[in-house]
C-alpha cells in the first residue's frame, strides 16, 4: 500500500515513519509539508493512502481534500480532538490524535486494508470529496445521481444531500466516465444509473424520472445522443 505523508511538521512527519516501520505492506512514497504541496504530491505519486494533518499553514486539510479531483483514502492526524466528528462525517478511515499510539496506528491500517479488499473485490469505486461551508463528505460516484450547474458552482445530489462545491459542470464533465454520466442539458449531469423513467416530451427531448422522482428534461439537440447511449 503506497502512503503519503502530510504534516507542516517536520518531527511529526518522522513519527509517523517510526509507526509505520513495524507496518511492512506500507509504502511511504513521500511527504508534503503542506495542504498546496500535498495536492501536487497526490497528482504525482497517485497514493492508496494519506496520512492528514488537520491544521496547516496556507489551508486546512480538508481545504486540501476540496482542491483534489479525485481522493485516495484518508487517516487524519492531529492533535486536536474537535475534528474527529468531521472526519468521520466524510468517510475518513480513522482519526489519529497526537501522540499516536501504536495500537492505534495497527487498528487504522486494519481498517484501510479491509476497505482495500473489499474494494479490490468488487468494481472499483471513484470517490469525490466535497466541502460546503464547515460540512464534509466523501462520496462514491455511482452514489451521486445528479450534478445541477449552479453559476459558478456545482450542485451535487446524493442520498438526502444537495451541498454545493465550487467547481463548475463543465470542469467535473471532463473527468466523469461519458458512457455513466449523461449531459442532458447545459445545467445537468444525470448519473444514467439512477434513471428510472423516460418520456419523450411536447418540446421534442426527453423527460427523464431519477429514483427520487427528481424531474431532468433532456433537450432535443442531446435527446438522440441519450438514445444511442441507452440503446433505447
Amino acid at each position: 500500500m503506497r502512503a503519503l505523508l502530510i504534516d507542516d511538521e517536520r518531527l511529526a512527519r518522522a513519527e509517523l515513519r517510526r509507526l509505520l516501520a513495524a507496518h511492512p505492506e506500507v509504502e511511504i512514497v513521500g511527504e508534503a509539508v503542506n495542504a498546496a504541496d500535498g495536492v501536487q504530491q497526490i497528482q504525482a505519486l497517485k497514493p492508496d493512502l494519506i496520512f492528514l494533518d488537520v491544521q496547516m499553514p496556507g489551508g486546512s486539510g480538508f481545504d486540501m481534500l476540496a482542491a483534489l479531483e479525485e481522493a485516495p483514502e484518508v487517516i487524519f492526524t492531529t492533535a486536536f480532538d474537535q475534528y474527529a466528528l468531521q472526519a468521520f462525517e466524510v468517510n475518513a478511515l480513522d482519526y489519529l490524535q497526537k501522540p499516536i499510539q501504536a495500537a492505534r496506528m495497527a487498528s487504522a491500517l486494519q481498517r484501510c486494508a479491509a476497505r482495500h479488499h473489499r474494494e479490490a473485490a468488487s468494481t472499483a469505486s471513484r470517490k469525490l470529496f466535497i466541502k460546503d461551508g464547515e460540512r464534509c463528505w466523501f462520496v462514491a460516484l455511482e452514489d451521486i445521481r445528479l450534478f445541477e450547474s449552479d453559476g459558478n458552482y456545482t450542485r451535487v445530489y446524493f442520498d438526502h444531500h444537495q451541498p454545493l462545491m465550487l467547481r463548475s459542470l463543465n470542469q467535473l464533465e471532463e473527468k466523469l466516465d461519458p458512457s455513466r454520466f449523461f449531459r442532458a442539458s447545459r445545467r445537468h449531469i444525470v448519473n444514467l444509473d439512477h434513471v428510472e423513467q423516460v418520456a419523450p416530451n411536447d418540446a421534442g427531448g426527453l423527460d427523464l424520472t431519477l429514483r427520487d422522482q427528481l424531474a431532468i428534461e433532456v433537450s432535443r439537440r442531446r435527446a438522440p445522443q441519450f438514445k444511442a447511449l441507452t440503446s433505447i
